[in-house]
């Protein structure tokens, strides 16, 4: 009984992500920029929803970002995760996409991935 409010709050999530997925979906034009937060880590995947691909991924647990994030905090960690999504993205060829926040509000840590992409070069 005592995890009710977080199964609460999971489905929550769930409903007002599959509300904002009813809206957005991503091109081979224009991909998806999908962010997902846990307690611990951000991770962020550029995705063709007509192919059902994932493009692009990148996360606080990627090898190559370890050493720099050693000492970060979440947020500035996110920052940088969306700073190298976007540089990623942008090797692939992509230069547009389409926001989705997975249903988490838009602010800290998702907010920095955003901030961080848009520092990057990409357009959201």
């Amino acid at each position: 009984m005592a995890d009710i409010t977080g199964r609460r709050k999971y489905l929550a999530r769930k409903r007002r992500h599959r509300r904002v997925r009813k809206k957005i979906a991503g091109t081979a034009a224009r991909p998806r920029l999908n962010v997902y937060r846990s307690n611990r880590h951000v991770f962020v995947q550029v995705i063709d929803d007509v192919q059902g691909r994932t493009l692009v991924s990148c996360s606080t647990i990627d090898r190559e970002l370890a050493p720099q994030m050693a000492d970060m905090k979440k947020v500035e960690a996110a920052k940088l995760v969306g700073q190298t999504v976007a540089a990623r993205a942008k090797d692939a060829g992509i230069n547009t996409v389409v926001f989705d926040r997975g249903g988490f509000m838009f602010t800290g840590r998702v907010a920095a991935v955003a901030e961080g992409a848009r520092e990057a070069g990409l357009q959201l």
